[in-house]
């Protein structure tokens, strides 16, 4: 057996964090089909930052709007 102590997925400050965002780019950038409903989490969860995101790769709509 391993003594090595897994880690489960990223941690919630890293996921609000810049890191998050990188992430939300790369999804873009690969042409992801995200649903919009999950779009919309991206804008309460991250605000003005995600959201000039979603403009720059043309994928925001007002109804995404909280």
């Amino acid at each position: 057996m391993s003594d090595k102590i897994p880690s489960p997925g990223i941690s919630r400050e890293n996921r609000v964090g810049e890191e998050g965002l990188s992430r939300l780019r790369a999804h873009l950038e690969r042409n992801a089909g995200i649903n919009p409903i999950v779009l919309t989490q991206w804008i309460r969860r991250y605000g003005d930052d995600a959201r000039q995101l979603l403009k720059e790769f043309d994928r925001y709509s007002e109804a995404m709007e909280p």
